[in-house]
C-alpha cells in the first residue's frame, strides 16, 4: 500500500495555504532531486542526535547523505559537538532561525561563500520550528527549493517523505545513502 502524506498529530496552525508538499514516496526520487541541486545545503537539527534507527544514529545518517554530495552542513542548536565526535566538521553553525533568516536573501553568498543554495535539506528539527522555517521559505524564498527528510510529514516543505514507521524510515534512509554513494544495492 502507498504510504500518502496525511495531516500530522501535530496539526495546530500546519495551514499550507493552495500549495503543499509533493510527497517522495520512493527514495530514488529523493536521491534524483539531491543530485540536481547545484549548492545544496543539509540542515541538522538536534533531534538527530537523541534518535536512534536499528542501532544506528540519525545524524549519521544526514552526515553520510551530505559526504556522499560533498554538501555543506549546517549544524543548529548543540548538534555540532556529536558532529565533531563522528568526525566531521560543520561548514557552519546557525541557530535555525538565523540559517533561515540568511536563506532568504537571494544575495546571501551561502554557506562556502560559493552562492545561495538552491535546495535546503532539513532533518532532526523539532516539527513545529521546522514548519514554521518551512513556511517562511516557502513564502519569502523563491529562489530556493526545501526537503524534509523527517519521519514526520511537512507539508510546507516542497518536497517531503510521507509519515512513516521507523522500520520504514531506515529502510529509506540505507536506500537513499547507498544511492548517493553510488549505486549499491537497495535493501528493499
Amino acid at each position: 500500500m502507498a504510504e500518502v502524506m496525511r495531516l500530522p498529530f501535530w496539526r495546530v496552525n500546519v495551514l499550507t495555504g493552495v500549495k503543499g508538499a509533493r510527497v517522495m514516496e520512493d527514495y530514488r526520487e529523493c536521491a534524483s532531486l539531491i543530485r540536481r541541486a547545484k549548492r545544496p545545503l543539509f540542515v541538522a537539527g538536534p533531534r538527530a542526535i537523541e534518535y536512534y534507527l536499528d542501532g544506528q544514529l540519525h545524524m549519521e545518517y544526514c552526515l553520510d547523505v551530505a559526504k556522499a554530495m560533498n554538501m555543506p552542513i549546517c549544524a543548529t542548536a548543540h548538534s555540532k559537538k556529536k558532529m565533531l565526535e563522528l568526525g566531521t566538521t560543520p561548514d557552519s553553525v546557525y541557530d535555525i532561525i538565523e540559517i533561515i533568516n540568511h536563506l532568504k536573501d537571494p544575495d546571501w553568498r551561502g554557506v562556502r561563500k560559493e552562492g545561495n543554495h538552491d535546495l535546503v535539506i532539513f532533518s532532526g528539527l523539532r516539527c513545529d520550528l521546522a514548519e514554521r522555517g518551512l513556511s517562511t521559505l516557502k513564502h519569502f524564498a523563491p529562489h530556493l527549493k526545501t526537503m524534509a527528510i523527517c519521519r514526520f510529514s511537512h507539508p510546507n516543505a516542497n518536497y517531503a517523505q510521507p509519515i512513516l514507521s521507523d522500520e520504514k524510515w531506515k529502510v529509506y534512509w540505507d536506500d537513499l545513502v547507498a544511492d548517493l554513494k553510488g549505486g549499491a544495492q537497495p535493501s528493499s
